[in-house]
């Protein structure tokens, strides 16, 4: 049988109380000579403090949420592993649930990380019109952080500026004289989408165009889609010499339909991406992107979060982070 908090205080010849605080961190009171015994008792003896217990007395778990859309998806991977690396750092566990792009399946996880008393939630949504989500967070006290895509205004936000971070790489392609422009967005509906849609059409009425004047076409946040649609725009024979990519993993699906095809890139095409993940940059050739700045979003988000969770942020920031391009070797000048 496991070692008690009243064995550890048998031990080091203290009150129950005095270990408490060592445990939670709360020694004002106990001498450093005696905390350090108490703490050098708990490691030798093995001892497990209860959680359950503990999150009684601290109204706290110590454990955040964290729900995504796609963890196959490279960007939200990275997005995950810099989450849970920052929560790690500072005390805490993070429940990871997927939900396969499902606004049902997410607004279960939801409740479920409610009813284990999460301390925070961080939100990657897959619902568009975020009547669900927001249903699902109606009248729950519980700091609530959205990562990447914003569904409810009034919740904390950590984005980045995916409508000036779109408007830089249309500006490339239009200021090298690009007549005819592709689009090949990711999930129609969707904030990132809408938001890139909104960049590429502020680059085409500053020169007084419209979307009009482009090839544009919906799928998902994939490689599988990418070449589905550089295979419609090719077999179209519409005279596009530059592709925008709503994302990376698109971008590589069109490099991947384009070399099938015989297409050159970037001799005969031009390719942009957006995100900036490790993929991009093991692909022949080398994708030029958008760059997020993933490690950034991720640290910022958990940051936020477990600071409204503590006490020491006591309002909803919407924190926007800036994009930078990154010219490689899908542009002729990269």
């Amino acid at each position: 049988m496991g070692k008690t908090i009243s064995d550890i205080a048998r031990i080091a010849n203290v009150s129950k109380a005095t270990v408490s605080r060592v445990i939670n961190g709360k020694s004002q009171g106990v001498s450093k000579e005696t905390a350090e015994r108490i703490r050098r008792i708990i490691e030798q003896e093995g001892y497990l403090p209860n959680s359950l217990a503990r999150s009684m007395v601290s109204a706290r778990t110590g454990t955040l949420g964290f729900v995504v859309p796609d963890i196959g998806n490279p960007f939200f991977s990275q997005i995950v592993r810099g989450i849970v690396r920052c929560a790690s750092r500072r005390g805490y566990t993070v429940f990871l649930c997927n939900s396969d792009n499902d606004p049902e399946l997410e607004g279960a996880f939801i409740q479920s990380m409610l009813e284990k008393r999460v301390d925070g939630l961080a939100l990657i949504s897959s619902d568009k019109s975020g009547k669900k989500t927001i249903a699902a967070l109606k009248n729950q006290d519980i700091p609530v952080v959205q990562v990447d895509r914003i569904v409810n205004p009034q919740d904390a936000s950590v984005v980045i500026d995916n409508r000036t971070g779109m408007l830089m790489a249309a500006d490339y392609f239009l200021n090298k004289g690009a007549d005819k422009i592709a689009f090949l967005a990711g999930t129609r509906g969707v904030y990132t989408t809408e938001q890139r849609l909104m960049g590429l059409k502020d680059a085409l009425e500053n020169r007084g165009r419209s979307l009009s004047d482009i090839w544009l076409d919906y799928g998902h946040y994939s490689v599988a889609s990418g070449m589905e649609m550089a295979r419609r725009l090719l077999d179209a024979g519409t005279p596009v010499r530059a592709v925008l990519a709503g994302c990376d993993t698109i971008g590589i699906g069109v490099l991947r339909a384009c070399r099938a095809r015989g297409v050159r890139v970037p001799e005969d095409l031009e390719v942009f991406g957006f995100d900036g993940i490790s993929m991009a940059e093991v692909v022949d050739p080398v994708l030029s992107t958008v760059v997020q700045p993933i490690d950034e979003l991720a640290e910022e988000s958990a940051n936020l979060l477990i600071g409204m969770v503590e006490g020491t942020v006591t309002t909803k920031r919407h924190l926007v982070i800036e994009p930078r391009l990154l010219l490689r070797g899908t542009t002729l000048n990269g």
